[in-house]
């Protein structure tokens, strides 16, 4: 379904996206701040829940899409990839700030991982970037119902094996996670992402006239 050098180009994508902090490592990190890597992990599991729905959506709507616009194809990627440079200058004017508020002294493990779920899909910038990126990795050769769904599960696995990393570290090394590392994470992973995004613009060379 897709070539070695297109999975391995996706899964270094995902991995530069994944370990930038967003609202759900916020939550990662100030759980496993206040609660212990327990309850870090516990809002992983939330958040990777809320993934693989959102990756379910995707799925299913760009089947349809696909299906009724064949011609759209290309100008849906083409937004996706400027979505992504205009994601990279945000995270390059990112101050690297991780606030932390203040939270109830007792909750359960379910209960935190139902917040993480509910965190991702409270955030509808999730599911638009999802939407953007996703798709810059699917071709028309093949159904992009199951592309969606494969990619969707190695994003699922990398972006939960660094949520995860994220909260051991938060829960054992508290003065780790500077916001100058933050801040220098932000400009790097924001480089890479407008770099991505332009050169997978340029390689949209089957636009509908």
């Amino acid at each position: 379904m897709f070539s070695p050098t297109v999975l391995v180009t996706y899964a270094i994508a995902c991995l530069v996206l994944a370990i930038v902090p967003g609202p759900n490592v916020t939550a990662i990190i100030g759980n496993a701040l206040t609660r212990g890597t327990k309850a870090g992990i516990a809002v992983v599991l939330g958040t990777q829940v809320g993934v693989l729905s959102m990756v379910v959506v995707i799925a299913l709507g760009m089947q349809a899409l696909v299906a009724f616009m064949a011609w759209a194809f290309d100008w849906i990627k083409l937004l996706g990839a400027a979505y992504l440079i205009w994601m990279g200058i945000g995270m390059l004017r990112a101050s690297g700030r991780l606030a932390a508020g203040e939270v109830p002294a007792e909750k359960s493990l379910w209960r935190l991982a139902l917040e993480g779920c509910l965190i991702l899909w409270s955030n509808p910038k999730a599911l638009i970037f999802l939407g953007a990126f996703i798709p810059q990795f699917v071709t028309r050769d093949v159904p992009a119902a199951p592309q969606v769904l494969v990619l969707g599960l190695i994003f699922m696995i990398i972006a939960g094996t660094t949520d995860a990393l994220y909260a051991v570290l938060a829960g054992s090394a508290r003065h780790f996670l500077t916001r100058t590392r933050i801040r220098l994470l932000n400009r790097v992973s924001g480089l890479v992402l407008i770099g991505g995004g332009i050169w997978l613009a340029l390689q949209k060379k089957t636009l509908a006239a």
